[in-house]
């Protein structure tokens, strides 16, 4: 990943070249208005914020990004599996209210042109999507609970069935924990499908009950499992718990603390 606009977002360098008319970052906490423990680039409208605050920050976002606000579409996240379809008439949902957001969704898709579809994170995998032949391009907030209930695997599906090749879509996993910080115990280890449960990759066992979770890891293996190619999938190495410096984060600062964005559209 790549800084750009004052640092206040990263993106892929290989996606910016492969994709130029396709923006797709992932907010810093650097550039914005916030105060105290959601200085400066708090993009979350639920965290108790001051929200004229986090209005303006997500204008400068969109301002860097050159995208009016008023196209962006949110959602109200809970951490489940619902993937909903978003068209031009969803835009500006959420943007200045969060009651006004998509309800009950932790992933957005469209083939409309001209919309940032944006989802809030503070350590949970950012998923980006896209597939430039049928303009598709969707995001998704991967969670340990949206991971093992497989959130990427139902936008493949849905993806599919509106007619996008499996095997053509490309994806991004954005900055989020990493391995090196997540650590969890059996509660969440025995949720992993099990397909995937014995995968060496996945988790190290660090002492009684107690496991090192490789999200990222996670959902390419479910990615590919719905049929997307490995070649097509992207992975970050930033981690949002050790990048102090960058990101916020919620079990590093004990959940005091801000929210990034993830962004994808399609640029008319």
């Amino acid at each position: 990943m790549i800084a750009d606009k004052s640092n206040t977002f990263v993106e892929s360098a290989v996606w910016k070249e492969k994709f130029p008319n396709l923006t797709a970052v992932f907010t810093t906490k650097h550039g914005g208005i916030s105060k105290k423990h959601f200085s400066s680039l708090n993009t979350g409208l639920h965290v108790d914020d001051q929200p004229n605050d986090v209005i303006q920050n997500r204008h400068i976002i969109a301002q860097n990004c050159g995208w009016d606000l008023k196209n962006w579409i949110f959602a109200d996240q809970v951490h489940g599996t619902r993937v909903v379809q978003v068209n031009a008439h969803h835009a500006g949902m959420g943007t200045d209210s969060y009651e006004k957001a998509v309800k009950a969704a932790d992933g957005l898709w469209t083939f409309d042109q001209g919309l940032g579809l944006a989802l809030g994170f503070a350590d949970c995998v950012p998923v980006y999507f896209t597939e430039p032949e049928t303009g598709f391009a969707g995001v998704a907030h991967a969670g340990w609970k949206g991971s093992v209930s497989n959130i990427t695997g139902e936008m493949i599906r849905q993806a599919s069935e509106a007619g996008v090749c499996a095997d053509k879509i490309h994806v991004l996993i954005g900055p989020s924990i990493g391995k090196c910080c997540y650590q969890v115990d059996s509660r969440v280890i025995d949720q992993i499908p099990q397909e995937l449960s014995e995968h060496n990759k996945l988790y190290e066992v660090i002492g009684d009950n107690q496991y090192k979770l490789n999200l990222q890891e996670l959902n390419k293996q479910l990615l590919m499992m719905a049929g997307v190619k490995e070649e097509n999938i992207l992975l970050s190495e930033m981690c949002t718990a050790c990048h102090e410096d960058v990101f916020f984060s919620h079990r590093r600062d004990d959940g005091k603390t801000g929210r990034m964005s993830a962004v994808i559209g399609w640029r008319e």
